[in-house]
């Protein structure tokens, strides 16, 4: 087979360039030339903290060593996301990571929850699921026999420093400097070179944007449209700052809504990462700063900033000789902790389809298709948490309560409402699970249910509820508290 791409170039550094180059150093850096280009001069937008369960697998493919990993990242466990105030102000409900009571071949198990309430001797739903009870009595652990699903909380700079110096030692060149132009092929439209600022010109076979918002790669230079959502997800703007600990740590994200927008809180071991998301046309910056800083804990160390983004997403993520990462490519927001995950999707798909022999459209096309319908499942995930509220109570909440959703969302909850029943749609991130959570925390009560419990008498369906959520507080209560499992297994190299 010839070998036609000999070369990447990945322009921009920070959580997407230096897991890129990571992922790629460790699984094709023997074939082809890795440089990475970024400037010290450049920040990173850095919010990123809270991460889904499948950072797990990506850790995996690297080899790399959990506990060390956390210890220099000042990472901490997370179980799942407390949403507050969504349905109405003072109510909440944890969207966890794990899998409630036991399914059927028939149905699954909020069938049997549901006969079990209508009958009068059924316990609150989250009883019946080990993450969601840890979550809220603080406690997490990793042991052989107690099998608990989660992610991390983590810094992002420390994070890219450490993928950094992974991949440095797999043989990733970083070149310091700030891109100043992108050349282009006049014959193919391809991407030929970047000119850096000191007048020194890069080449390479093929590029991976990862400038952040700027998109200088696939925007500025390919000219690759953008969707824009902004209609189902209003929110445009964010100030993010971080706080010292103060008290505990706990294994959840906590999402705190407000009249026009959230607020986030991710606790790490030495400090707390917040950040408040809202839509401009119902506050302004100056505002959202006052509100921000009025509701955290905690001494600032730093200065509150701004980021300004456009829900959506770029037409094509492949175009060319280029591939997208992380915000070049666009943006949901964080509510579900979702964009760590997609770069990390982005890479593994294009080292599945890693054009060694040179680019085909067929692949471009593939890793295209199935991307924008990826992020199209998520988008729709993300959307149904504004649009399942019996908020009404500001002109934002109105608007989202009210607005028209997507035909493949709308479909999801009818069916919920009607039924209870939740399909899974190819190999969407958010299973049933999921989606069951977060839409009976917003408020969501299904009209029906599965008739598999019908053929259950009182006595049986009692002793089947009761033996799953015996199960689950005896397997919570083996659990030592969160602090102190992250004392013993990962403390940070701040402490």
């Amino acid at each position: 087979m010839e070998q036609l791409l000999k070369k990447i170039v990945i322009a921009g550094g920070g959580t997407a360039g230096w897991m890129a180059a990571a992922l790629l150093s460790k699984s094709v850096g023997k074939l082809v030339e890795i440089v990475l280009v970024e400037s010290d001069e450049i920040g990173t937008v850095g919010v990123g903290e809270a991460t889904i369960p499948l950072l797990i697998n990506f850790h995996r493919m690297l080899e790399l060593d959990e506990a060390e990993f956390m210890s220099a990242t000042n990472a901490t466990f997370k179980t799942g996301i407390s949403f507050e105030n969504w349905k109405h102000k003072n109510h909440k409900y944890i969207h966890s990571f794990g899998h409630a009571g036991r399914d059927c071949w028939g149905c699954s198990f909020i069938s049997f929850w549901l006969a079990g309430m209508d009958r009068g001797f059924a316990e609150e739903y989250e009883n019946y699921c080990v993450e969601l009870m840890a979550a809220k009595e603080e406690r997490f652990g990793i042991f052989q026999n107690t099998s608990v699903n989660y992610a991390y909380h983590l810094d992002a700079t420390k994070y890219a420093k450490l993928l950094r110096a992974y991949s440095e030692k797999l043989g990733v060149v970083r070149i310091e400097g700030k891109i100043s132009n992108v050349n282009l092929c006049n014959a193919s439209g391809e991407i030929k070179s970047l000119t850096m600022q000191s007048g020194s010109k890069i080449e390479g076979d093929f590029f991976i944007d990862c400038t952040g918002f700027r998109a200088l790669l696939i925007g500025d230079a390919l000219h690759t449209g953008y969707m824009d959502w902004s209609q189902w997800l209003l929110c445009d703007s964010a100030i993010a700052v971080q706080t010292e600990a103060v008290d505990g740590i706990l294994p959840y994200t906590r999402s705190i809504a407000h009249d026009f927008g959230w607020q986030w809180r991710i606790p790490l071991q030495t400090r707390v990462g917040n950040g408040l998301v809202y839509c401009s046309k119902y506050i302004s910056d100056d505002q959202a700063k006052v509100t921000l800083l009025n509701n955290i804990e905690g001494a600032e160390l730093n200065e509150p900033r701004v980021i300004k983004f456009r829900a959506g997403t770029r037409l094509q993520h492949w175009k060319k000789n280029c591939l997208a990462l992380g915000l070049s490519s666009g943006f949901l927001e964080p509510l579900e902790s979702t964009s760590i995950h997609l770069i990390q999707k982005s890479l593994v798909r294009f080292i599945q389809l890693f054009p060694l022999a040179g680019i085909k459209q067929s692949d471009i096309d593939e890793f295209n298709n199935k991307t924008i319908d990826d992020i199209e499942k998520i988008r729709d995930f993300i959307i149904l948490h504004y649009k399942v509220t019996e908020r009404d109570d500001t002109p934002f909440w109105r608007y989202c309560k009210n607005m028209s959703v997507p035909e493949s969302l709308m479909l999801k909850i009818q069916l919920f409402q009607d039924s209870g029943r939740v399909f899974r749609n190819g190999n969407e991130l958010f299973g049933e699970e999921s989606w069951t959570q977060v839409m009976m925390g917003q408020g969501i009560f299904p009209n029906s249910y599965h008739p598999v419990p019908f053929g259950m008498s009182d006595q049986e369906l009692i002793q089947f509820l009761k033996n799953i959520s015996q199960e689950v507080k005896y397997s919570v209560s083996q659990l030592p508290r969160h602090k102190d499992f992250i004392e013993r297994y990962c403390r940070s190299k701040e402490l």
